[in-house]
């Protein structure tokens, strides 16, 4: 890395907490009810809970938040799936596009619930603009409020002694996506407009080309409400492009200022849950150190990954292959990357987009060095904690987090505490669930697909490469990133489904826990803090919370790893 690029790392890490302190803070307001606008807005919030027979004052266990959770969730897969399955019969469908087959359907449906919105299909050519905005814009809104209301009762696990309850399902949906996420969209949604994102409901244009022959006369323009799409498929950290090419296609991304207001909009919210976190527990400290250990992390991952690009591939530096390469591209790995941007802002890109559980991508993760692609794997396999997924991200932190100190606790023979709460054998169980789910379904999809023939049938490149590319799609749906190495070919029936499967068991799998860790917390009294209590909150915490999300992505996922980007980083080099 060189010292621009160094520059560019910490001036968006500056701009990235600049903006998160005032959200989190306002955050705080919103679910503690203290905001002006929850005040000013109260009777359209009342009317919205009355429309859909909600009792607002009735509270719920963890049980019965689970319940809710999953039973909505549900509801919004089948919806989306009739949505997809129908779209030929469905009004504002101006290119006419066809039914989505079943399995693709289904994959879909459950991409886009579980907030993973993995696509193995060309959006331009496949959806319209119904089934764009009244399917996957919807369940973009939905999936993101499910994450933050799960976050949010998992906090009043801290906050609360000797109680039952954890808050309403249906009121922390509603806030969320009335105060917190629609109107954050309509403001980037005009902000991307204004850099030259498209939002229109025109019909595809037939324009002619600057050289135009016979055979290649006019060009079809895609056409759409795509900055709408846009803004939440950010903020939410959805990641499900309007387009095939995603944030690599000039009408979703068109500038580099769009390229970093793309990036910020993806981590600004996990960001801010920290800071909310600090406040709503009484204790910002506490948030601050969780919000250390995400950035400590964040920022290590964009050195490498940068680092790795701009060193580019031996093989063709010795070729000479990029002695004419412009300043932009540093003589670096270019594969796959837009000039527009170039290898320190694609490469902020993938760290955000891995790091934030959101799956969009600038430039084509396939295209990768190898190290170059083994880092955003990991970031995914970690869990999808290094600021995450807005909420899932926060709740599988403070997960490690409760690891972390029962590890301490069993080094100095204590009974380990956290936030004020003792954390005992069955927190510890669910902490166990939550975190080695996702790694037994990551692993075990990975193992069925290069063993059947239906999985081996969609590698196109053999050997190490391929075995990442398998690896990546399972860690991706598993965790509910979305992005992928797109050289394996899954829009077959045997990828459709056994990906859609490991999306919804890896999303809802970890929610039912949290839960449960949330209401078990909620009715334990609080801990006066003594001098044998360990502090959670300073530079010593941080160091073991990230030593613990080390070590148990290490001891998961090495094996695996060593057999993919690693052995194909070993083959680049072997030579050399």
């Amino acid at each position: 890395m060189n010292a621009n690029t160094f520059t560019q790392t910490a001036l968006f890490i500056a701009v990235l907490l600049a903006l998160a302190f005032p959200l989190g803070r306002y955050m705080s307001a919103v679910f503690d009810g203290s905001s002006i606008a929850v005040r000013k807005m109260r009777r359209i919030e009342t009317a919205l809970y009355r429309a859909a027979g909600v009792d607002a004052n009735a509270e719920m266990s963890w049980k019965h938040y689970a319940l809710a959770v999953l039973l909505f969730n549900a509801l919004g897969a089948l919806v989306l799936y009739a949505l997809l399955r129908l779209q030929p019969v469905l009004p504002v469908n101006p290119q006419h596009m066809a039914a989505m087959p079943p399995d693709a359907a289904f994959n879909t449906a459950l991409s886009f619930v579980t907030n993973t919105n993995w696509q193995d299909y060309a959006g331009e050519s496949t959806l319209g603009y119904l089934a764009q905005m009244l399917g996957l814009t919807v369940q973009n809104f939905l999936s993101a409020a499910t994450g933050i209301a799960v976050v949010v009762a998992l906090i009043r696990g801290f906050t609360r002694h000797s109680a039952r309850t954890i808050g309403n399902f249906w009121v922390d949906l509603t806030r969320t996506t009335l105060y917190v996420l629609a109107p954050l969209a309509v403001v980037l949604a005009l902000l991307f407009v204004s850099q030259g994102v498209i939002q229109n409901f025109r019909p595809y244009q037939d324009v002619s080309t600057l050289q135009a022959t016979a055979t290649t006369a006019a060009q079809t323009l895609p056409m759409g409400p795509v900055a709408s799409q846009e803004a939440i498929k950010m903020l939410g950290t959805n990641g499900g492009g309007f387009f095939n090419a995603n944030s690599a296609h000039p009408y979703e991304n068109p500038t580099p200022l769009s390229n970093l207001m793309q990036m910020i909009a993806m981590l600004v919210i996990p960001a801010a849950l920290c800071v909310m976190f600090g406040r709503m527990i009484g204790d910002r400290r506490q948030g601050h150190a969780v919000l250390a250990a995400m950035t400590i992390a964040f920022a290590a991952a964009c050195v490498g990954e940068i680092s790795a690009e701009q060193a580019g591939n031996p093989l063709l530096a010795a070729l000479h292959v990029d002695s004419h390469a412009s300043a932009l591209q540093a003589g670096g790995n270019m594969e796959g990357k837009e000039t527009r941007f170039g290898i320190a802002q694609s490469g902020i890109f993938t760290v955000a987009t891995t790091a934030a559980s959101c799956g969009a991508v600038d430039a084509m993760h396939d295209s990768l060095t190898p190290l170059g692609g083994l880092i955003p794997m990991l970031l995914i396999q970690l869990g999808e904690v290094v600021f995450g997924g807005v909420g899932s991200g926060l709740y599988g932190m403070l997960v490690f987090a409760l690891l972390a100190v029962f590890v301490a606790g069993l080094m100095i023979g204590r009974t380990p505490e956290y936030a004020g709460k003792k954390i005992e054998s069955f927190e510890m169980k669910m902490v166990s669930i939550a975190i080695l789910l996702t790694p037994l379904i990551v692993l075990a999809g990975t193992s069925v697909a290069v063993l059947a023939a239906s999985g081996k049938a969609g590698i196109a490149n053999p050997g190490a490469h391929g075995f990442s590319e398998v690896l990546y799609a399972f860690s991706s749906a598993a965790n509910n990133n979305g992005s992928a190495f797109a050289g394996l070919s899954v829009n077959t029936p045997f990828y459709n489904v056994l990906l859609g499967v490991a999306m919804w068991f890896g999303r809802f799998g970890s929610i039912v826990p949290v839960l449960a860790i949330a209401g078990s917390l909620a009715a334990k009294k609080r801990l006066a803090v003594t001098a044998g209590t360990l502090p959670t909150h300073g530079p010593l915490f941080v160091v073991l919370l990230l030593g613990t999300l080390l070590l148990v992505g290490a001891l998961t996922y090495v094996p695996a790893l060593a057999l993919g980007p690693v052995v194909e980083h070993l083959g680049m080099i072997a030579p050399h």
